[in-house]
C-alpha cells in the first residue's frame, strides 16, 4: 500500500474526511475509491458515498475478499446512516465471517457493532443485547469502544436501567476522548443528555409533573398503579398488562386512570373511546361491551366498578393510581420519536422500525410536514424526511485500521 493511501486511512481514523480526500482525490483505483467514499459518507453525501464503496468492491474483485469484505462493512453502515434498514444484512454477516477468518478482528468486530446497531433501531433489543455479548470491547480500539458503551447505554436507556446507562456512557466518553474524534464524542455528549432532559409527563390527581428517566424507573419500581401511554400498558407490582393491539381498551383504561379516585361519566368515555362528537344509544350499547373487555384484561390488576354517573377504576394493591404520559401529546409521536435522533429517515426505515405500513406512516409524514414538524428532502425512492431546522449529516462512520487496500 502506498504512502497516499496510508496516509489517507490515517486521516480517517482520526476524523478528517477532507484531509483524505485532498490525499486521493483523483485517483480510482480500489484502495482510493474505498477511502473516498469513507470520506464522502463522513462528510454527509451518502448517494455519493455509496456509489464509490461499490466501485471499491467491484474494483477489488474476487482476488481481495478482504478489502471486498471490508467495502461491504462500509457500505453497510452508509445504509445505517441513511437509516436504509431494510438493507440485506445477510450481506454483513458474510463480509463479517470473512473479515473474521482471515484474521482481521477489528472490522469483525465493527460488523457485529453495525448489526447491533441496526437490530437496536428496529427495537429488537434481545437479539440486539445477545449479540453484543459475544464483542469483547476490552481488545478493541477507543472508537469502537466508544461505539460499544453507546450501544450498551442504548440498550440500557431502553429497558430503564439508568445506572447501568450512565456506566456505560463514561467508558463511552473516555473511550471516545481516547479515539479524539470529535463527531464521536459528541454523538456520546447526545446520548448522555438523554438522561437529564425530560423523558415523560406523571399525571395524577388531575396535576402532572416531567419526569426523567431515572424518575420513571423509580416509577415503575413502586406500587402505584401506573397506566404506561408511552408503551400502552398497564403496570402494578412488577406485573404488566398490554393494550397495545386494543387502542380503545387503552384509552378507556386511562380516561378512567386520570379521573381517578373519581369516576368517568359514560358519556365522556364513550366520546374519548370512540371519538364521537354525537352519542346515542348505539355507543353507550358499545361502550358496555368494551367496559366488559376491559373488565376481563385487568382482572389480574384492577377493577372497573359501575356508579351511578359512569364507571371508576379501582385496583386490587395500589393505593394511587397514576398515567405515564409522552412529554407532550402528539397525533405522531411514534414517528417524531424516531426523527428526534437527527438523522434522516426513509419511510420504508420507519415503517420497519414501528412494525407498521409504509402507507401508515407516510400519512403521518404528510400530516407532520404539513405542520411544519418534519422537512424532506429528494425525490422518489430517495426522499429521507427529518425534523427542521435542516442539521448538516453527521455519522460515526468510522472503518478502523486496517483499512481497505492494507
Amino acid at each position: 500500500m502506498d504512502s497516499l493511501i496510508t496516509a489517507a486511512g490515517r486521516a480517517l481514523a482520526a476524523g478528517d474526511p477532507l484531509g483524505a480526500l485532498q490525499r486521493v482525490a483523483l485517483r480510482d483505483d480500489a484502495p482510493a475509491l474505498a477511502l473516498r467514499g469513507i470520506a464522502m459518507a463522513q462528510l454527509g453525501d451518502l448517494p455519493r458515498a455509496r456509489q464509490l464503496v461499490r466501485r471499491a468492491a467491484r474494483a477489488f474483485g474476487a482476488r481481495a475478499p478482504v478489502s471486498r469484505a471490508r467495502c461491504v462493512v462500509a457500505e453497510a453502515e452508509i445504509a445505517l446512516a441513511a437509516r436504509e434498514l431494510g438493507w440485506p444484512v445477510k450481506s454483513l454477516h458474510l463480509a463479517r465471517a470473512t473479515l473474521a477468518a482471515h484474521g482481521d478482528a477489528v472490522n469483525a468486530a465493527h460488523a457485529q457493532l453495525l448489526d447491533v446497531r441496526r437490530l437496536l433501531l428496529l427495537g429488537r433489543l434481545d437479539e440486539a443485547e445477545q449479540a453484543l455479548d459475544g464483542c469483547a470491547a476490552a481488545s478493541l480500539p477507543p472508537a469502537l469502544r466508544a461505539v460499544h458503551g453507546l450501544l450498551v447505554a442504548g440498550i440500557a436507556l431502553r429497558r430503564l436501567r439508568t445506572d447501568a446507562a450512565q456506566r456505560a456512557l463514561a467508558a463511552a466518553a473516555q473511550a471516545a476522548a481516547q479515539a479524539r474524534v470529535a463527531a464521536l464524542g459528541a454523538e456520546v455528549e447526545h446520548a448522555a443528555r438523554a438522561l437529564h432532559e425530560p423523558a415523560a409527563r406523571l399525571i395524577a390527581r388531575g396535576r402532572e409533573r416531567s419526569l426523567r428517566l431515572a424518575e420513571v424507573e423509580a416509577l415503575f419500581a413502586s406500587r402505584r398503579f401506573v397506566v404506561d401511554a408511552c408503551r400502552y400498558a398497564v403496570r402494578d407490582a412488577g406485573v404488566q398488562v398490554s393494550l397495545a393491539r386494543r387502542p380503545v381498551l387503552f384509552t378507556l383504561v386511562r380516561v378512567l386512570a386520570e379521573a381517578w379516585p373519581a369516576d368517568a361519566s359514560r358519556d365522556h368515555l364513550a366520546a374519548q373511546a370512540f371519538r364521537a362528537r354525537q352519542l346515542d344509544e348505539s355507543y353507550r350499547a358499545r361502550l358496555r361491551v368494551e367496559i366488559g373487555r376491559l373488565r376481563r384484561a385487568l382482572r389480574p390488576l384492577a377493577e372497573v366498578h359501575a356508579t351511578p354517573a359512569g364507571f371508576a377504576l379501582r385496583p386490587h394493591r395500589a393505593r394511587e393510581v397514576v398515567v405515564l404520559a409522552r412529554p407532550r401529546d402528539e397525533n405522531h409521536a411514534a414517528v417524531l420519536a424516531l426523527l428526534a435522533d437527527g438523522e434522516s429517515w426513509s419511510s420504508s426505515a420507519l415503517a420497519l422500525a414501528l412494525a407498521t405500513s409504509q402507507r401508515s406512516v407516510q400519512r403521518a409524514l404528510e400530516a407532520l410536514a404539513a405542520d411544519g414538524k418534519v422537512q424532506a428532502f429528494g425525490r422518489g425512492r430517495a426522499r429521507r424526511w427529518l425534523t427542521p431546522p435542516l442539521p448538516g449529516f453527521a455519522t460515526s462512520l468510522l472503518l478502523p485500521a486496517p483499512l481497505p487496500g492494507d
